[in-house]
């Protein structure tokens, strides 16, 4: 049985008098320790699918199982210990405390959880050893965005979501963001799912799902993940 199983998913939102169908019949299986992308262009219903992974919204039809628990039927409250508990997130534009430091920032998740990992080991694995009492401000964005995933991993969260990780970055920086993440797959085994338009992406991931018109139109399993050390887009 897989890790994570989408089956028959449908979300819609009404807007006036049109209903807009945000994911139509989505299909997919993930297995533990994956790194996934989910591809697609603005509109295809790939955050969407993000959203109700993480519990931050429901889906209308259809069943979401979470390591054998479909969270398609949790109430508000299990939905909340849920987010709290098992996932992390990472997001395009990093949503940091502007008035805590790095170190305080990474503190906020870590203490929400019981097993959390120490915010100052998480720092240095992500090479900000010599940023921990700067604000974001003092930040580069590369270096807001590795705070950002520091504090999603400090949860030591069974599930990690980004939606567009390395969009507002540069090219050198964003790789490093990138190998940030897949060491979290391949060193911390956790289930990564990263949301991206970019194409280019793609050979990094062991699984690449393909979306468009709010549904999945394919499925690719990758044997062979390329290195990010030699990815180029």
């Amino acid at each position: 049985m897989a890790y994570i199983e989408v089956k028959n998913s449908y979300k819609r939102y009404q807007v006036g008098d049109t209903e807009i169908i945000a994911n139509r019949d989505v299909n997919f299986e993930i297995n533990k320790g994956e790194l996934v992308i989910i591809l697609g262009s603005s509109g295809a219903g790939k955050s969407t699918v993000l959203n109700i992974l993480g519990g931050m919204d429901t889906n209308d039809q259809g069943q979401v199982i979470i390591d054998g628990v479909d969270i398609a039927q949790f109430s508000s409250h299990q939905r909340t210990n849920y987010r709290r508990d098992d996932v992390g997130f990472v997001f395009q534009f990093y949503n940091l405390v502007s008035n805590l430091t790095a170190k305080e920032n990474v503190e906020l998740a870590s203490e929400i959880v019981k097993d959390a990992m120490d915010p100052l080991q998480i720092l240095r694995e992500v090479g900000l050893q010599d940023r921990i009492n700067n604000f974001p401000a003092q930040l580069s964005g590369g270096e807001q965005q590795r705070v950002s995933i520091a504090r999603a991993v400090a949860k030591n969260p069974k599930i990690l979501l980004c939606d567009e990780p390395t969009g507002a970055l540069d090219y050198e920086t964003g790789k490093q963001v990138l190998q940030i993440l897949q060491d979290m797959c391949r060193k911390k085994g956790a289930t990564v799912i990263i949301v991206t338009h970019n194409t280019a992406l793609a050979p990094i991931a062991d699984r690449v799902i393909h979306m468009r018109d709010a549904s999945v139109k394919s499925i690719k399993v990758n044997p062979s993940p390329q290195n990010i050390a030699t990815l180029e887009y």
